[in-house]
């Protein structure tokens, strides 16, 4: 069976088994099952320490696993990422007291607090930066500054309104941008079982991102329309029993949707409609 790692709380947990639900898994319904068998689909669920899953992988005690791109890199691990899955983004930034700094290069000889102190100790690294310290903490790192642990924190940023609470303000390039990932060991090959993991779950992105779209035209406003559509690679164009029209069915990004049947509209089609897509394989 294909042994899968999932985080058992925190922000990235919901979502990751929300994901695995509609790829049509089986799931915990206990927060407190740590183990979780799913034979119909020839895998086994374990539900472990967001921080811990990289590791687990790594070692190869689990096939795979999703984390956050962030903790992968941090953990130091032996694993991959394999597939971005799109949700829990972050960005990873560089703070300081307004007007101290104003690039990496500031960082040296300085004291930098942070939660992931290897994903930032490698990113100063290869800045050819050197702090005098990284200090390690769990939480509050903005607080670490007016504490006089620390002289600069790396943390995720979001709106920067608690940054700017403590009197720090965001400088240089992002560090990271992160998000959810599924990752598997490095030193061994997708095996059958995980890449029919992978291809379920690029399934549900593209479920999430594209929906159907139908509508009818007049022929000689057929190439405006399908100008409109593209399509995933190309509409399906099929003609009508009332000559001079023909029927368009074609996969338009769920974002744009609107403004697509608004577009279309205007350029002569109608009986515009749109479907959501369960699943797929493309």
């Amino acid at each position: 069976m294909l042994r899968i790692a999932v985080p058992n709380k925190g922000s990235l947990s919901e979502p990751a088994v929300a994901m695995l639900r509609e790829a049509g898994y089986k799931q915990r319904r206990d927060s407190r099952e740590l183990v979780l068998a799913d034979p119909e689909n020839d895998a086994e669920f374990f539900f472990l320490r967001p921080r811990d899953v990289a590791v687990y992988v790594g070692t190869g005690t689990v096939d795979a696993g999703i984390t956050g791109r962030d903790l992968l890199l941090d953990s130091g691990a032996a694993a991959v990422e394999h597939l971005p899955l799109g949700f829990a983004r972050s960005t990873f930034r560089f703070a300081a007291p307004a007007g101290t700094m104003t690039s990496t290069a500031d960082i040296a000889g300085k004291r930098v607090a942070s939660s992931y102190t290897t994903l930032v100790g490698n990113h100063l690294a290869d800045q050819g930066v050197e702090p005098s310290a990284i200090v390690h903490l769990d939480g509050a790192v903005e607080s670490s500054v007016q504490l006089g642990v620390a002289d600069v924190i790396a943390d995720v940023v979001e709106t920067g309104t608690t940054l700017r609470a403590a009197g720090l303000e965001v400088f240089a390039e992002p560090i990271l941008r992160s998000e959810a990932v599924l990752i598997r060991r490095a030193d061994a090959d997708p095996t059958n079982g995980i890449s029919v993991l992978t291809r379920r779950l690029q399934g549900v992105l593209t479920a999430r991102q594209w929906v159907l779209m139908d509508y009818v035209v007049p022929n000689d406003l057929l190439e405006a329309a399908v100008g409109i559509t593209p399509g995933f690679e190309s509409p399906t164009v099929s003609p009508l029993h009332e000559s001079g029209w023909s029927a368009v069915r074609v996969m338009v990004e769920r974002a744009t949707m609107n403004r697509t049947m608004d577009a279309l509209y205007d350029v002569g089609a109608r009986g515009v409609l749109v479907t959501s897509i369960l699943a797929s394989r493309l």
